[in-house]
């Protein structure tokens, strides 16, 4: 893969590295033991709304713990 620009940085006395002309304002970052550093853009997001049909499983859910239908309990002594 080609690179479409290639340029020196300096790590500052913060140990903050500045990236020319960024497209994206959060990058995921990789750093390997050889030193190889990777930055991933990513794009933050708004999480959607709870769909209906979530949201009356829920109240399902809510409704039977109430009325005392639920499972048996889960041992969890092993973790």
């Amino acid at each position: 893969m080609e690179a479409l620009r290639n340029y020196d940085v300096h790590i500052d006395s913060k140990k903050r590295v500045t990236l020319r002309g960024a497209k994206y304002h959060y990058y995921n970052v990789r750093e390997f033991e050889n030193g190889c550093i990777i930055l991933e853009p990513r794009e933050l997001s708004v999480p959607r709304d709870i769909s209906a049909r979530t949201l009356k499983d829920m109240d399902r859910a809510i409704s039977n713990f109430k009325s005392g239908i639920v499972s048996e309990p889960i041992d969890l002594s092993d973790f």
